[in-house]
């Protein structure tokens, strides 16, 4: 894969660039493995707007994909690569030796033709799923669940992967990509590898037109609300925010407060994502 800078032809291309994928299949996706995406516009069953700046985007299937990896020693042949326009990471089509077929993410270095398998037989290559406790010390995963059969929940945006440092007991230590170290349970399943199309994070979008395309409504600065809109707006000319800044549209601190819950999940955390 390569990233093609666009030329300056117009305005909107001046600073365009866009993945060069080569490989990828550009038949449709499969019909049995597709369903209706319907999009919210941002509003809750209340017709509340909940999700600022969302609008309905360029219309598209859902693709069902394969979190849970539970068809077990069962072997699959990857029939093709394709663009998923529902994530960053790009998606592999298996074809099972008993006629299942079933999208997962793909991982880097997976090629059409290659054979992937879940289960405690499965070899420590990219595309196959094993539980924790049958991974070797130091492997790359990715699509790891946090809870025993809900199916895979962590590390699966492109170009990421986890990496598992220790086991201890029932529970294996697994460092995310962001820094944080957790405790999951060693009957959880992951995939081996990293997620693909690692350079999706390169792109440049160039103009507005392209963020429409993905549901995604100009963005107003605060500064340049009034104030009865903003907390930050007002003012004679361009003035700065007040000493209570920033906040959000509904007067609560934007930066700096925590306002996430604490989970049942955290007492799993050894080490925080912030923590030196």
């Amino acid at each position: 894969m390569a990233i093609k800078v666009m030329k300056p032809t117009s305005p909107g291309t001046r600073h365009m660039s866009r993945l060069v994928v080569e490989g990828l299949s550009k038949a449709r996706p499969e019909k049995s493995l597709t369903v209706p995406l319907n999009s919210s516009y941002g509003r809750d069953n209340y017709g509340h707007r909940t999700g600022t700046n969302r609008q309905k985007g360029h219309k598209r299937l859902y693709r069902i994909i394969d979190f849970k990896r539970t068809k077990l020693d069962v072997p699959a042949t990857v029939a093709s690569i394709e663009y998923d326009p529902n994530r960053t990471a790009n998606i592999a089509l298996l074809h099972y030796a008993d006629g299942v077929k079933a999208y997962i993410l793909a991982p880097k270095g997976l090629k059409v033709g290659d054979v992937v398998l879940s289960g405690i037989k499965a070899d420590i290559k990219p595309g196959n799923a094993l539980k924790l406790k049958d991974m070797p010390v130091g492997a790359q995963i990715h699509n790891i669940e946090l809870q025993i059969g809900r199916g895979g929940q962590l590390v699966r945006s492109a170009g990421t992967a986890a990496r598992l440092v220790a086991k201890e007991g029932t529970y294996c230590h697994v460092e995310l990509p962001s820094g944080e170290l957790r405790l999951i349970h060693g009957e959880c399943m992951a995939t081996v590898g990293e997620v693909g199309n690692s350079e999706h994070s390169l792109i440049t979008i160039g103009k507005a037109g392209r963020n429409r395309l993905m549901g995604r409504r100009p963005h107003v600065r605060g500064s340049a609300m009034n104030p009865c809109d903003h907390p930050h707006g007002g003012g004679e000319g361009k003035a700065t925010v007040g000493r209570k800044s920033p906040l959000t549209p509904w007067g609560k601190p934007a930066i700096g407060a925590k306002t996430r819950g604490r989970k049942k999940s955290d007492k799993f955390i050894v080490r925080g994502r912030n923590d030196k």
